[in-house]
């Protein structure tokens, strides 16, 4: 419920924020109009009378001006549109906080719980190994079985393996020597817009963009 609240509240403010920039825009317009009026007057006011100026180009200025107006209208409403769909998404990704997500990554946050992900095979591995790297530049590594084309999953389970907790640098390597993408599936926490970008909050990966989401995998029974 706290974060539906959330989430709503920032669109209320997006809207507000969209409102709010239409009337300095309005006015910036109406000002451009009525200087060129006052241009245009003062130019036919002040033309040589034996030789006055074709009519067609105070047409053709006309026109410039409806043309400009135009365009600076096209933009504001493609703003407004970009507003309302960044806020229709954030209200979207609201709805998935509490799900399990499949995000790509190069690092991964361990604690004491097992982490689950995969590996994107583009081609048959006879073995596949997954690296892990400390922030003491000490490599772990977790040798995976032989697998054909398509995603590969894994488990880090840390005590096992021997992990102190900590941020790691993770990649895998197939028997072609490739490098293969890295996915790892938790949980998503929180959803927020930073300078017009939406970000989410993925435990056991930290803040990502939307583009790094691969799956949505849905919420655990009884969460």
């Amino acid at each position: 419920m706290q974060t539906t609240s959330t989430t709503n509240s920032q669109f209320g403010t997006a809207a507000a924020q969209n409102g709010n920039a239409v009337a300095p825009a309005q006015a910036s317009t109406d000002a451009n109009r009525d200087m060129f009026t006052k241009l245009l007057v003062a130019q036919i006011q002040n033309q040589d009378p034996l030789n006055p100026q074709d009519p067609s180009t105070y047409v053709n200025q006309l026109s410039q001006l409806s043309q400009t107006e135009a365009l600076q209208n096209m933009s504001k409403a493609s703003s407004a549109n970009a507003s309302m769909l960044q806020s229709l998404q954030t209200l979207a990704m609201g709805g998935q906080v509490g799900s399990d997500v499949t995000v790509a990554t190069n690092s991964v946050q361990l604690g004491d719980a097992k982490v689950n992900g995969s590996i994107q095979l583009n081609g048959a591995s006879s073995a596949t190994t997954l690296v892990l790297t400390g922030g003491d530049g000490q490599q772990h590594t977790l040798q995976l079985g032989a697998h054909g084309s398509g995603a590969q999953s894994f488990t880090i389970d840390p005590a096992a393996l021997g992990l102190p907790p900590g941020t790691y640098a993770i990649q895998a390597t197939s028997s072609d020597g490739s490098a293969p993408d890295v996915a790892v599936t938790a949980r998503l926490s929180s959803v927020r817009v930073n300078n017009g970008a939406i970000m989410l909050q993925v435990a056991n990966v930290g803040e990502v963009a939307t583009s790094a989401v691969t799956a949505f995998n849905g919420k655990a029974n009884g969460s």
